[in-house]
């Protein structure tokens, strides 16, 4: 599989500290937009965004919320644990987790680990005018995480709660700085509403509810799904082959009457970011496989990360199916199961040689060097990223979450 061999070397170019945005602009639609389309590139500011959209066309946006996802406690020594949230374990619904009134547990990555060898961490909080204790007992790995235990004393308050209270929110890496109280604002999307995500889905920052109307008003309908966004969006590829890189898994939600939507609109969309793009082209794989067998499991659906790739089973990029058929495959299944939204979970990477089968326009940031995301987009305007990588850099744009956007048109 010729994809694995792409060496990950070749995706790197110079991104100096000073060209990372350590704090969004003061109007979120003030951001610069460079326009690439057929090949030429040129510039904008992203308050005109409708303006180079067909009318008519479908936007997707990924509607997930980030969730205050570090927690810290303090053992009787003085040493300090971080315990940041991954994914939920027990239970693994996103929404019953949000709403446990006693306990829960979660896959977790722990700061200072060396330190938590065994015993519980206690924290006293007040929440909604009760003071609570919340314990965090570690009960060992799973896989590349670890499994904590959290139990609290008042079954009035619930877990939302107590993240709202005593969670931080998780701004990347990068910034190289400490959460601030306006990231609580400006790292949510406008139009976040499922929580769930680590990080946000970057490229939605930009949108103010005036851009939104401005989209209404140019004929420029819009539509929602969800991935939660998992800390894995930041691992870096260690690896010099992509080949020996793994995808994080990370969870999607679908409306049917989003699948419906797309099905008016040929399986054609304008993607917001690229967990928009991952969900959305996770979706042809999934309708795929129902077409070879309608009767799988919910768990089946699952999309791995080369599934693509793999020619065998008619997956291959290949493939004939058109992308209106897999999508119409999903809401039989749907309607045979009588749900209403598609749960499920993909490991998709999308590399050069990847063919697109239903983003036609992609809305995003400009990434980090050597990472997934920016594979991702020089699959998509078929290898031509230096140059609009280039133009950016020399043109002063801001890079990464709290950077510029662009508008890619193949």
């Amino acid at each position: 599989m010729k994809e694995k061999e792409i060496q990950i070397s070749d995706y790197n170019y110079p991104l100096p500290d000073e060209r990372i945005a350590k704090f969004p602009l003061p109007v979120r639609d003030q951001s610069k937009l460079l326009i690439y389309q057929q090949g030429n590139i040129s510039e904008s500011k992203f308050y005109h965004l409708a303006e180079f959209l067909p009318k008519g066309a479908l936007m997707v946006f990924n509607n997930t919320k980030v969730i205050q996802a570090r927690l810290h406690f303090r053992k009787e020594t003085g040493a300090l644990i971080e315990v940041f949230l991954l994914e939920p374990a027990e239970p693994a619904d996103y929404e019953q987790m949000f709403q446990t009134n006693k306990k829960c547990s979660w896959l977790c990555l722990v700061g200072n680990l060396k330190k938590w060898k065994e015993g519980t961490l206690c924290r006293t909080i007040t929440v909604k005018q009760h003071t609570l204790t919340i314990k965090a007992t570690r009960k060992g790995e799973h896989g590349t995480s670890q499994w904590v235990d959290f139990e609290w004393d008042n079954t009035d308050v619930n877990f939302a709660d107590i993240l709202d209270v005593a969670g931080e929110l998780p701004i990347p890496p990068y910034l190289n700085r400490e959460t601030q109280e306006s990231d609580k604002t400006t790292y949510q999307t406008v139009y976040s509403k499922i929580k769930g995500s680590v990080a946000a889905p970057t490229a939605g920052l930009h949108f103010t509810p005036e851009v939104l109307a401005d989209l209404d008003r140019h004929g420029v309908e819009c539509e929602e799904l969800t991935l939660h966004v998992g800390a894995g969006t930041f691992r870096p590829v260690k690896s010099q082959h992509i080949g020996e890189h793994d995808m994080h898994t990370e969870y999607i939600a679908v409306r049917k009457h989003t699948l419906e939507r797309l099905v008016e609109h040929n399986a054609n969309a304008i993607a917001v970011g690229t967990t928009s793009v991952r969900t959305l082209e996770s979706l042809y794989y999934i309708g795929l496989k129902l077409e070879c067998n309608p009767e799988l499991t919910k768990e089946q659906l699952h999309v791995c990360q080369w599934e693509p790739y793999e020619e065998e089973n008619g997956a291959g990029t290949d493939s004939k199916l058109p992308a209106k058929k897999a999508l119409e495959n999903i809401i039989a299944w749907l309607d045979s199961h009588h749900l209403t939204t598609l749960h499920s979970s993909t490991q998709i990477i999308i590399a050069p040689g990847y063919e697109y089968k239903i983003v036609k326009m992609l809305i995003t940031n400009f990434h980090q060097p050597q990472s997934t995301l920016l594979l991702l987009v020089s699959a998509f305007v078929k290898g031509d990223w230096k140059r609009i990588y280039d133009y950016a850099l020399s043109h002063d744009f801001r890079f990464l979450s709290y950077g510029d956007s662009s508008l890619l048109i193949p």
